[in-house]
């Protein structure tokens, strides 16, 4: 299947209702699966962690289907997930990072799932497991952490994996390399998070996962504190309410009643004023968002880029594209790019241009 220099590399992406897997030979993608899981199935399992059986034996199938053979591998990539906060790079999966995935010692999500799958499938063969960039990468500039509030401080959870690719990418276009430029990037999906890049380091990023930022497809973004307790008491909720309403059950989904950006555009053409005014604070509240990021580098802004599945949208992308291209050259990256991250983390693992940090 590949050649001797090259090697064969396999990503592991969990999600909450799916499992994207992808084989590499170098940076070469050989195929992608996107193992969808029903809902049930995985209720019936209990929590996160419990899951990981249940993904292996489905991730195992597939390679099997593609006559991949995990004896050939020599990387396995995985998603990052919930870890104590890091600077971005590459991590070597240890058995200190396991034991807090497995113990959700910072939170529980499915990106937990990554680099125990990828210890796994690896079982006791000699080859190199490491994760990159995780969602818990943290590069926050010391001012960008102060709040109102003592004691409460802002922390760094984003979409690490798909801002750096994208930020690389957009540096290459106007080039530069992305040490020495100041950029914005905008991740639009199911959770919004706008990054500051400065000079290779995201200095300031709204936490996607708290409620930080603007308001997303299923995602409340920040709200009005005083009138928001008011409602919390009103409808009586409890803390684990509280947390599904803000990162589950907010934005377009709980004005409009879906989180399907293609439904609601077809709402709009055919005359939905509730759902264009919507529609339109969605794009207005990012523009917004990406435009308060340039006071960060003094307004020195190099370049902004737009990635993420929402940016598919043509109409979203006129409107957000119109707003904000006063700012810097606009370069939009529709959807994600994460697998292709992954396998280029592992191709320079592998070469021995990157060495691992360890946890």
């Amino acid at each position: 299947m590949k050649s001797p220099a090259k090697p064969l590399i396999l990503v592991i992406n969990p999600g909450s209702t799916s499992t994207k897997i992808a084989v590499f030979i170098e940076k070469k993608c050989v195929f992608e699966s996107n193992l969808a899981h029903d809902s049930k199935d995985l209720k019936r399992l209990g929590g996160i962690i419990e899951q990981s059986a249940f993904r292996e034996k489905l991730i195992r199938a597939e390679l099997a289907r593609h006559r991949v053979t995990l004896e050939n591998l020599d990387v396995i990539m995985a998603r990052g997930g919930l870890l104590r906060p890091l600077p971005g790079g590459v991590y070597a999966i240890n058995d200190r990072m396991l034991a807090d995935l497995r113990g959700c010692a910072f939170g529980e999500h499915a990106s937990n799932l990554g680099a125990i799958l990828a210890r796994a499938l690896a079982g006791e063969r000699k080859i190199r497991i490491c994760i990159a960039n995780p969602v818990v990468v943290d590069e926050l500039a010391p001012v960008a952490r102060i709040t109102g509030l003592p004691g409460v401080e802002r922390r760094s959870v984003f979409h690490a994996l798909n801002q750096k690719a994208v930020a690389e990418r957009a540096a290459k276009k106007i080039g530069r390399s992305y040490r020495a430029c100041n950029l914005i990037v905008a991740h639009i999906g199911g959770g919004i998070s706008v990054g500051v890049h400065r000079r290779g380091r995201v200095v300031d990023v709204n936490n996607a996962l708290d409620g930080e930022g603007p308001f997303s497809p299923e995602r409340t973004g920040a709200l009005p504190l005083l009138p928001f307790l008011k409602f919390i008491r009103a409808q009586k909720l409890d803390d684990k309410q509280v947390r599904t309403l803000i990162t589950r059950q907010g934005g377009l989904l709980a004005h409009l009643g879906t989180n399907d950006c293609r439904e609601i555009l077809a709402r709009v053409k055919s005359g939905d004023k509730h759902a264009q005014g919507v529609f339109e604070a969605f794009v207005y509240q990012i523009a917004k968002t990406i435009a308060a990021g340039a006071a960060v580098v003094d307004g020195k802004v190099d370049a902004v880029a737009l990635t993420g599945n929402v940016l598919k949208s043509a109409w979203v992308r006129q409107r957000l594209v119109k707003r904000i291209r006063f700012l810097a050259p606009v370069f939009v990256m529709a959807g994600s790019f994460e697998m292709e991250a992954l396998a280029q983390a592992g191709s320079d693992v592998f070469a021995g241009t990157c060495r691992p940090k360890k946890y």
